[in-house]
């Protein structure tokens, strides 16, 4: 089987949404599986000096009329959060809570939660909640969980990403949805 492709996005990302909803599917068209990898935004802003869009003035409404829309090209049902962008803490560390098995199907409830129940995620008692729905019980407060979880957004950014959603296949990066087909472009033949 060829390598996989690492898919890093932050909860409070709608185009790392977006991207969750299509990512397996794209990587399983051409025999690749996905390696899962939320990260934090604020995190990797803190070095590059950027912003969450809705926070720019001008780019931020542009920014929000291009999350549905890019929904609507997409297929993927989305809502503007009424609390938005949150942080991701509280669902990074419940997905690095689980083993491998139970992951992404946690981390896609998470981001429908959010984007489409708008359900606030950034507050651990709902990310708790929504983690029992699926049968789990992840303690966010456990020093362990929290030193894995900085690690992980360490790695993250020591690789280079910057942004949400961000792939990374056979070593070649990939930043944001519209560069889904270039991606799919790159799994089929290597440019």
């Amino acid at each position: 089987m060829k390598a996989p492709i690492d898919f890093y996005f932050d909860f409070s990302s709608p185009y790392g949404y977006l991207a969750a909803e299509k990512i397996d599917a794209l990587a399983a068209k051409h025999g690749r599986s996905v390696q899962w990898r939320p990260m934090l935004l604020g995190a990797a802003f803190k070095l590059t000096g950027a912003a969450p869009l809705p926070s720019i003035p001008i780019k931020g409404e542009y920014a929000k009329r291009d999350f549905l829309r890019s929904a609507r090209f997409h297929g993927v049902p989305m809502k503007i959060p009424s609390v938005f962008p949150v942080s991701g803490l509280a669902a990074c560390r419940a997905f690095y809570s689980l083993n491998e098995n139970n992951r992404v199907p946690l981390a896609k409830a998470l981001l429908r939660a959010y984007f489409v129940d708008d359900v606030n995620i950034g507050e651990p008692e709902n990310v708790v909640k929504i983690a029992a729905g699926l049968g789990h019980k992840p303690d966010l407060s456990d020093s362990s969980l929290k030193e894995k979880t900085k690690s992980e957004v360490d790695a993250a950014i020591a690789k280079g990403v910057f942004g949400s959603p961000y792939f990374v296949a056979d070593g070649e990066p990939f930043w944001g949805i519209d560069r889904f087909d270039q991606l799919e472009r790159w799994l089929a033949k290597p440019f």
